[in-house]
């Protein structure tokens, strides 16, 4: 098999490097986060380019609400100006967009345009685009564990049925397969709360630069990173 032939199907991203891209040029961390919006544009059209076909981004996990209130209003401001302005662009694309993560924390401002742009690209047939808000893989264990646990009271679910595909079933990401290659900026080197249970057998790549310095460019060498790696899954 070519490498241009191992494409991931699914690649994920944490963001990270806003803030620190922000202070080493004197700026607001507000207008890091502003410069981090045209690498995801950018990410979005080398995955349609290079054949993937999900793609996550890890936008605004449960612990971001811990920020400094004006940075906090400042990001959701920020989306849903983005909503507004992308909407279209990523319809003409061919992208759909979905959201994970619990929605009942923010406004109802802010859960009226995440309704809107799912329902609004909801046709889109090349790209699904995953947005992780208010997201951590804890929580999303925990919501799924109380669901199970409802299922089971109600008689509607056994415990002994409680595999590994029921508890996926159950996650906010069922609709979609496993991230098969997980890219952080910044140089960081760790999770941070994100996709645990779906990343058993995810590749990783942890590039250098900061999140708004990264370009499609970087985006093609992680596939072929990814495509040099040899995926056993357990196996010999």
């Amino acid at each position: 098999m070519s490498l241009e032939e191992r494409i991931p199907q699914h690649v994920a991203i944490i963001m990270d490097g806003n803030g620190r891209w922000a202070q080493l040029r004197g700026k607001e961390r507000a207008e890091g986060h502003m410069a981090g919006v045209e690498p995801i544009r950018t990410c979005i059209k080398a995955a349609i380019k290079h054949g993937v076909r999900y793609l996550t981004f890890y936008a605004f996990s449960t612990e971001n609400w811990g920020r400094p209130t004006a940075e906090v209003e400042a990001l959701m401001e920020l989306l849903c100006r983005c909503i507004i302005q992308e909407t279209p662009e990523l319809k003409a694309q061919g992208v759909r967009v979905r959201i994970i993560g619990e929605r009942t924390r923010f406004s109802e401002r802010v859960r009226s345009f995440l309704d809107q742009i799912e329902q609004e690209t909801a046709e889109g047939e090349r790209l699904t685009m995953v947005l992780a808000l208010n997201y951590s893989s804890r929580d999303e264990l925990r919501r799924a564990t109380q669901r199970m646990a409802a299922e089971v009271a109600a008689g509607t679910l056994t415990a002994a049925a409680i595999d590994e595909q029921c508890i996926a079933a159950h996650l906010d990401t069922a609709f979609m397969p496993d991230p098969d290659l997980i890219i952080r900026t910044s140089g960081e080197q760790r999770l941070s709360n994100f996709l645990m249970w779906q990343a058993a057998y995810a590749e990783f790549y942890f590039p250098e630069v900061l999140w708004p310095d990264f370009t499609a460019e970087d985006f093609a060498h992680a596939l072929e990173v990814y495509a040099q790696r040899n995926r056993r899954f357990g196996k010999l």
